[in-house]
């Protein structure tokens, strides 16, 4: 692939764990982009993996020069702090920030402020769910005003829930896995390896009592090698029955399976791109025109899309 370098959009990745992994795939492909290096924590950087041979890499964002947009490939719980470091150098940030509701709003207004003060964009909960599937279901209410909305994931491992189960204290490791169970409804089983001389029924009180899980069943078991689980396919099926007008039963259904890291980064990467076309300040994805999510001129995407 040939790209004027002089007009590529400076991408930096945040982070080297299964997301990051794909966003520097994702930003490599992009025909508008320029992977200008990854940024680890200072204890890894004299364990670079072989496959990032020719990226630089290193542990203060200042040493790439010029960046436009940080892709912020880390936990959820440590993006209000790391989003705020990036938006106060004036560079544009994208998280996948994956808490609904009042946290998902509140981090919005925070980082809005930030944003705007540093002439700065923030694209927060650019995942796919928080993300595209909230662009899905905002057209599918467009379409149909009144009715009922159901989002039903996976069956597959949920990368957020996950990273919440290996925080606890006594885990060595663990994988959650999400379980439809209709009408928008969920199970989640979290299967996981402990340390030593630990309180099983300590840890699996402090899972079912985490704000991922207190809302869903829950179920927790101890495995012997939670290598031989992990698959990181997932998938969402939504489903809205409602009223175009006053015409009723009109039904949309909106199904994929997918490589849950892999497409998270994907349209991380496409909102990069986006918040190169934003105005100062934080958004979320049903904010932005989607149309500012592809490479190219806006007029032969219209021709080519409309």
């Amino acid at each position: 692939m040939i790209k004027n370098i002089e007009e590529m959009i400076k991408v930096a990745v945040i982070g080297y764990g299964n997301i990051g992994k794909y966003a520097i795939e994702a930003v490599r492909e992009a025909s508008d982009m320029e992977l200008a290096g990854i940024v680890r924590r200072k204890s890894s950087l004299n364990n670079t993996p072989a496959e990032l041979s020719g990226i630089p890499v290193v542990s203060d964002l200042r040493e790439l020069g010029k960046i436009d947009v940080a892709l912020l490939c880390a936990p959820t719980r440590s993006i209000p702090e790391i989003a705020e470091q990036y938006l106060s150098c004036g560079i544009h940030t994208v998280d996948s920030f994956d808490i609904h509701g009042d946290s998902l709003w509140n981090l919005r207004c925070q980082l809005d402020i930030m944003a705007k003060k540093n002439n700065a964009v923030s694209v927060i909960s650019a995942g796919w769910d928080p993300g595209s599937d909230s662009v899905m279901r905002t057209m599918m209410e467009a379409m149909a005003p009144k009715g009922i909305t159901y989002t039903n994931f996976g069956p597959g491992m949920s990368m957020g829930h996950t990273v919440a189960v290996k925080s606890k204290k006594g885990v060595r490791d663990a994988i959650s896995v999400t379980i439809p169970t209709g009408m928008g409804v969920h199970s989640r089983a979290v299967y996981l390896e402990t340390e030593p001389g630990v309180d099983f029924s300590e840890i699996t009180q402090a899972i079912k009592t985490d704000a991922y899980f207190i809302k869903d069943n829950t179920t927790v078991m101890q495995v012997e090698n939670v290598d031989s689980l992990i698959d990181m396919g997932h998938g969402v099926l939504m489903e809205r029955k409602g009223a175009s007008g006053a015409t009723h039963n009109q039904l949309f259904e909106y199904r994929m399976k997918i490589n849950n890291p892999a497409l998270t980064a994907q349209i991380m990467t496409a909102c990069g791109r986006a918040a190169t076309r934003q105005l100062p300040g934080a958004y979320t994805m049903p904010e932005i025109p989607v149309i500012d999510l592809l490479p190219g001129e806006r007029e032969a995407l219209i021709k080519k899309l409309v």
